[in-house]
């Protein structure tokens, strides 16, 4: 107990062995850097570290830290991960040997004295580096691109367009193109795609003078609720086709008319083919947008065309098929936000070598800029989401419909007894009269696997491939396409009909059947 009395230094003499070695107070203050705390011979007075000092010994610790750590993992990845009886050595294993084996001839390429497992590393960090330098400077070098599109959101009440009503009340905005209606040999009725209007005229920039040529009467309108159409409280792709036969109807088509639809419009050609074939004498259909969740998509098909399309667009596609009340939000914040460069990133999704250089040129922006504002006027976003849905939506009907087939027989025994002796029954049905397709193989918007699995489903239609050609270029303001296209729907250019004629000769023919003789033959007598 008479230990307890002694003080801390003596307690700690007696557990460390008498080593002989005495330390006088200097010597402890210099072996115990600045003495003991409290101990004021030892202190040091105006040596205290600088702030400078003090951050440099704290990173060098903490690096000596991060190095002894980084050893640590080595450590346990060569004793846990890298040992031969692991899991990843006894997969990895032979192939990178394999490899290593190979691609050891590059070894000769280095110094000597390198060794490769470092001298790798290092060749491969700057040969990454200078490809991130080479693909910046790239992308500096190329042309600026056009500024931006700014569309213009107003409300207007202003009727400025022809319209007629509709047996449902509504009002369809409409506007003709070409020759009058007693002179047409051939008449078109034209649906325009998402984010258009009647003013795309079916085919943007085509001229008075060549629908003059072919004799050809063009009539294209506004979908409910876009450009100055009444909305549909039920819009479908039946009643499409149906506002599409009351156009006609309203505007005197005395005989049967074509059907064109351009991307998104294609839709309402489809339905007109389904719907209304008895009236219909050809579809012109260019880029038609085919419903990606069509039930007769084969897997492969169906993935290959979602591939094409950006994250962005496959979103708004599956929002519309799903959770269509969240479209507005993203329409407001982007095509109908009027700010500049929100139109030209919703067209960015189409901008093939192409289409960009047609988007520098003056006369079609000022068309682009005119269409969409019109079909803008409103700043609705209603009509857009209801397109959108009928895009992906069922549509009622497939195109495997549209092909010339059997009409399907009633079921039941007596529907079969009366087949055997009805041939009713097995009428041909679909629509009989010529389909063509255009299709740019460079297009971004409509990818050419939907025009493929159509032409696979509509073994009749006729499907023209325009290689290097975008979703805009061959289509817009291109003269030549548009002589192309009328020559190969109508044939040689006839002009318009002459009445005249056409009433004189009925008038021979029929006096020839009442009197049983010939004009000539009765003038010679």
């Amino acid at each position: 107990m008479a230990g307890s009395n002694r003080s801390w230094r003596e307690e700690l003499a007696s557990l460390v062995e008498d080593t002989g070695i005495r330390l006088t107070t200097g010597d402890r203050a210099e072996a115990f850097g600045g003495g003991f705390e409290g101990d004021s011979t030892v202190e040091r007075a105006g040596e205290e570290e600088s702030l400078w000092e003090q951050a440099k010994g704290f990173l060098n610790a903490s690096m000596e830290m991060m190095q002894e750590l980084g050893s640590g993992c080595v450590d346990i990845m060569k004793q846990n991960v890298v040992k031969e009886d692991s899991f990843i050595v006894q997969k990895l294993g032979e192939p990178w040997a394999k490899a290593t084996r190979k691609l050891g001839f590059l070894n000769e390429f280095l110094p000597e004295d390198r060794d490769p497992a470092h001298a790798w590393p290092i060749v491969l960090f700057v040969f990454f580096i200078a490809l991130a330098v080479l693909t910046n400077s790239s992308q500096q070098n190329v042309s600026l691109p056009p500024p931006p599109i700014k569309v213009h959101i107003q409300v207007c009440h202003i009727r400025t367009a022809n319209r007629f009503q509709l047996p449902d009340g509504r009002h369809i905005a409409y506007q003709e193109h070409g020759i009058p209606a007693d002179k047409a040999r051939y008449s078109l009725v034209a649906a325009h795609s998402f984010l258009s209007s009647r003013l795309a005229g079916g085919l943007p920039g085509i001229q008075t003078s060549l629908l003059e040529e072919f004799g050809v009467r063009l009539v294209t309108y506004d979908l409910p609720g876009f450009g100055e159409s009444d909305p549909h409280p039920d819009r479908n792709l039946n009643s499409s086709a149906l506002d599409m036969l009351y156009i006609a109807d309203a505007l005197g088509f005395s005989d049967k008319f074509w059907v064109m639809g351009y991307s998104g419009g294609g839709i309402h050609a489809w339905a007109a083919l389904r719907y209304i074939p008895e009236r219909l004498a050809g579809a012109a259909l260019f880029a038609p947008f085919v419903n990606p969740y069509d039930s007769n998509l084969s897997k492969e098909e169906a993935n290959k065309i979602w591939e094409k399309w950006t994250f962005g667009r496959k979103f708004r596609l599956f929002l519309a098929r799903r959770f269509p009340s969240l479209l507005p939000y993203f329409y407001h914040r982007s095509f109908l936000s009027g700010k500049p460069g929100q139109v030209d990133k919703w067209l960015s999704l189409s901008l093939g070598e192409k289409d960009r250089a047609l988007l520098e040129e003056p006369m079609f922006i000022d068309f682009l800029r005119g269409d969409m504002e019109e079909s803008t006027r409103l700043g609705n976003p209603s009509p857009f989401v209801e397109e959108a849905v009928l895009q992906v939506s069922s549509w009622g009907f497939s195109l495997t419909d549209l092909q010339v087939q059997k009409k399907q027989m009633a079921k039941g025994f007596f529907a079969w007894l009366k087949s055997i002796y009805s041939q009713a029954d097995w009428e041909w049905v679909g629509f009989l009269g010529p389909i063509h397709i255009w299709q740019g193989m460079d297009d971004r918007v409509v990818p050419p696997l939907m025009t493929e699995f159509a032409r696979r489903v509509l073994p009749g239609a006729t499907v023209h491939k325009l290689p290097g050609e975008g979703h805009f270029s061959y289509f817009c303001f291109c003269n030549e396409c548009h002589r192309h296209i009328f020559s190969t729907l109508f044939g040689n250019p006839q002009g318009p009909l002459d009445r005249t004629k056409e009433n004189e000769s009925s008038s021979q023919d029929l006096l020839e059947d009442i009197t049983g003789i010939g004009v000539n033959e009765a003038t010679i007598n």
